[in-house]
């Protein structure tokens, strides 16, 4: 079934991205992320609302939505620095997630994931903004993370041995 979504007035967006940020509190992220997407049909560069949706996004990973959906808001993002931090968050919530999904494979999975958050906060610290430290605060967490479970490691490969022909 289709409908055609109704627009917002401009002058309504500062108590919608309120309410935005309201819901993501209640852990309603759906309810967020759609507010988002009704400030941004008005005002897509809208910074707020791009970041919002963003961490709305990442908000459902545990209820299976995927990671490429918060990467394309990332896209939308005009600086180095947001591009890069933001890119780290996902990385490391879908990480978290991955940690509580306790599938196989989640581990080695999770593991990866918050090594590649790691790599967006390191190059997000060389970009950031004079008195912002986000970016090694989320790395600190991400390192201590992997230090406290010790499940989390890389997938260990194993070299077959060789089968030798016995002698007769």
């Amino acid at each position: 079934m289709e409908f055609q979504v109704k627009s917002i007035s401009q002058t309504a967006i500062p108590e919608a991205l309120e309410k935005a940020h309201r819901y993501r509190l209640l852990n309603e992220p759906w309810q967020a992320e759609s507010i988002c997407l009704d400030v941004l049909r008005i005002d897509p560069a809208n910074k707020s609302a791009l970041v919002t949706l963003l961490l709305a996004i990442t908000d459902q990973f545990e209820a299976g939505v995927s990671p490429l959906r918060a990467r394309e808001v990332l896209r939308s993002m005009q600086s180095d620095y947001e591009r890069a931090y933001y890119a780290g968050i996902i990385s490391e919530r879908s990480a978290r997630a991955h940690m509580k999904q306790g599938l196989p494979g989640s581990n080695v999975k999770a593991y990866h994931e918050l090594e590649d958050a790691m790599r967006s906060y390191e190059q997000a610290e060389a970009v950031r903004p004079p008195g912002n430290d986000d970016a090694i605060l989320r790395w600190n967490t991400c390192a201590r993370t992997l230090m406290r479970h010790e499940h989390l490691r890389p997938e260990v490969e194993y070299a077959p041995e060789p089968i030798l022909e016995g002698e007769s």
